[in-house]
């Protein structure tokens, strides 16, 4: 059952990773499900949270216009962890094409991230209590202020951060640590990695919608 925001836990703060993903765990179980970007914070979390719940839920927002890498990485993580990570997805680059014009990501990119995004997370957080995202504060301003468990007032549900206060250091630490797989283009100078079209290489979250003045896709 979900808890109402009034009751979002305040101490929260002081735990680190691990704790809040345990705290998670206990108190959401099944309704708690983990979005995977296939980012070097994914394969992180993915490793952290299956050595507390081995039967923890994944899914991912497949925009069909992800990087070969991306998909690469996808794969490695399941068979490393054993796990299969549920798709959601938007209409196919020919459908949209068919409906919107073509490079509607360059015409209308809040358009674009909307449909292969925003709109297939609201089908996947349709039916559950909480979600978990690796969301850090040094990414950029807007995210300077994340909290560790915070209520996601347009879903209706908890929403986990369990990086919130990590730094890039820590999260590659924690990687080289337990030689996880991670997404290749991380070592090619992509700070952050979203879609083919909109994504540069660049510090923190500079190479997304470089072009433009957009800076989320308006998941968080």
């Amino acid at each position: 059952m979900t808890l109402a925001p009034e009751s979002v836990p305040t101490d929260l703060e002081e735990l680190s990773a691990e704790e809040v993903l345990e705290h998670a765990v206990e108190r959401f179980g099944q309704g708690l499900y983990v979005a995977c970007s296939f980012q070097k914070e994914s394969s992180v979390i993915m490793h952290m949270l299956l050595e507390i719940e081995p039967d923890a839920r994944f899914f991912t927002l497949d925009t069909g216009l992800l990087f070969p890498e991306t998909y690469a990485t996808w794969e490695a993580l399941e068979r490393r962890f054993g796990v299969e990570i549920d798709v959601f997805q938007g209409p196919t680059v020919a459908r949209q094409a068919a409906l919107y014009g073509d490079e509607l990501w360059k015409r209308d990119p809040e358009a674009c991230c909307d449909l292969r995004k925003v709109s297939p997370l609201e089908q996947a957080l349709a039916d559950v209590d909480a979600w978990v995202s690796g969301l850090r504060r040094e990414q950029s301003p807007g995210r300077s202020r994340a909290p560790k468990l915070t209520w996601d007032d347009r879903r209706g549900i908890h929403k986990v951060n369990p990086l919130a206060d990590w730094s890039e250091r820590d999260v590659w630490r924690y990687i080289h640590r337990y030689e996880l797989p991670y997404n290749p283009l991380h070592d090619r100078g992509y700070g952050s990695v979203g879609c083919t079209h909109c994504t540069k290489p660049g510090a923190g979250r500079e190479g997304r919608w470089a072009e433009s003045e957009r800076t989320e896709c308006g998941i968080h």
